[in-house]
Parts: C-alpha cells; structure tokens; sequence
C-alpha cells in the first residue's frame, strides 16, 4: 500500500464522485477507478458501495477513513519537518480558508511577501471549522472557530458583514441599516455554509424574525451584481464590486460582524515560523480594513 492509494481514497470519499475526485487529484478517471480497485484488493476491503450504480462510501470505508487521513497528514508533517530541519527554515507554508477568505484576505497579503518569505500556497475549504483544513493539510487555517490544544489560535481581525446596496438607492448615503428595515427588502444572500450568511441567521432567529424574500447567489461577486442590476441588497463580507455601497448592519446596536482566526497545530515542526506569519497576516487584515 503506496500513500498515493491513501490519497486516493481521501480524495474520492471527500469528493463523492470519482469523477470529481480525478479533477481534484490531477489524474484520469479510469486510472483512479483502478487505484481504488487495487487498494480494496490489498486491504481485502470494499471501501466502497457500488451496488446501486452510483459509488457511496461503505460503512467500512466510513470507519478507516479517518485513519487514512491521519496517515496522510502524518506523513506530510514528517516531510515538512524534515525540510525543516535540513534548511532551518520552512520554504512553503499552506493555508486553507474559505474562498471568500483566500480571495480578499489572503491573496492580497501574498503580495506582500518577500523572496525571504516561505512560499504560499492555498486551498479551498468550505465551513467556519479550520480544523478542517488543518486534516486537510494546511500548515495555517482561517476559519471563525477557536480550537482547543495542541491547537493554537491568533486572532486576524472582526469585520463586517455588510449590507450592498446601489449609490442611487434611499439608504445609500446613511451609512447603516437596521436589521428589520433589512429583513423588509429582498435580500441576496451567500450559501448557509458562509460566515457571513451563518451570521445573519443567527441575527434573524435571535431576533425571531423571518425574510420577506430571501435569494440565494453562488459567490459574493455573483450576489453583488445582482445586487447592481436591481435584484435585491446584498449581504456579504466581500470587499464591494460594479460601485456599490456598503452599509453596516445593527444589530441591538451593534454591526453585524464575522470573527477570523488563524489556526495552527502547535506540534508543528515550523510552529514558531507559523505563529509569526499568522501575526503578520493579522496585521496586515487590521490594516486594510481598518479594524480592531
């Protein structure tokens, strides 16, 4: 058993379609068909249920499946520490956030690094929880929860969720808008996996109050421009597009606002170097939004 097979089989049950797996992993469909074949063969497995037509992971691939991903992540760690040691230095850091997070929080700071500085790489993952990224390799994940040792956590910054509205609309130049004024429009929301959107929802069952329409866009670019096209307002943690204007949502006086932090895994051969790119990150944030 090779840790490719491994990651593999991570890839394929993360994924839910061979398929999907194969465009993630960078290889052909067939051949990750047979590398799963040949890994259940080895083991004397199915990992998968196949019955039915559609692949689904079997109930004993549900069971090992955590275990493979504690593999992988082993075995990465070992090759970074490594490096680490061989160098002195970490060359590469991963970071794992959420789209909207890489798109104007992280790849915005990228530009700042130096040739000094450890290479960046990022992905994608969906959800508040950075643990998530952390299995999924990441070196450094964003996220809105705080974890508990060995984890360590910074603080980036809290910003806003804001409402965007077109300049020519009546609450353009008020600067804010109350949540019940909000609630009464139509509203061009994120998906529920969002920081954001998860934000508002509590802020409305908090409030126990329900959307007179509620509309739901891909992205926050795709929410904004339908915002700009006269659809609805938008509310998203996206930095604005097509002109609009941002408002700040109260909420008993107060503005709607998302909380990101930094997330690392204090084992981490490179924990030191980690912690110090993670406060710089930080300051960075502070500094471009202009908040505490």
């Amino acid at each position: 058993m090779e840790l490719r097979h491994l990651r593999y089989f991570v890839a394929t049950a993360e994924e839910g379609t061979v398929s999907a797996a194969a465009a993630r992993l960078h290889v052909t469909q067939p051949g990750l068909s047979r590398q799963l074949r040949q890994l259940e063969q080895e083991l004397g497995v199915d990992l998968f249920d196949r019955a039915s037509g559609r692949l689904a992971i079997a109930g004993t691939g549900r069971a090992l499946l955590p275990l493979a991903r504690d593999l992988l992540n082993r075995a990465e760690a070992f090759k970074v520490a490594a490096t680490f040691h061989a160098h002195g230095r970490l060359d590469r850091i991963t970071v794992g956030a959420p789209t909207v997070t890489l798109t104007d929080v992280v790849a915005p700071f990228i530009v700042t690094l130096t040739t000094g500085d450890p290479i960046a790489s990022v992905f994608e993952v969906d959800g508040r929880d950075p643990l998530e990224a952390l299995r999924r390799g990441a070196d450094l994940a964003i996220g809105n929860i705080r974890p508990q040792a060995p984890y360590r956590a910074r603080e980036l910054a809290v910003l806003p969720v804001w409402a965007y509205v077109p300049p020519g609309h009546p609450w353009a130049t008020r600067g804010r808008v109350a949540l019940h004024e909000l609630l009464a429009e139509t509203l061009i929301c994120l998906p529920s996996d969002f920081s954001a959107r998860q934000a508002l929802d509590a802020a409305v069952a908090t409030a126990g109050a329900t959307y007179s329409v509620l509309l739901e866009a891909a992205n926050g670019t795709v929410a904004q421009a339908l915002t700009a096209s006269g659809r609805g307002v938008t509310v998203a943690s996206d930095d604005p597009r097509f002109g609009l204007v941002p408002l700040e949502i109260d909420i008993d006086q107060r503005p709607l606002s998302i909380r990101l932090v930094a997330v690392w895994d204090s084992r981490h051969a490179a924990a030191a170097t980690i912690d110090e790119f993670a406060e710089r990150l930080g300051a960075f944030v502070r500094e471009r939004y202009n908040v505490g």
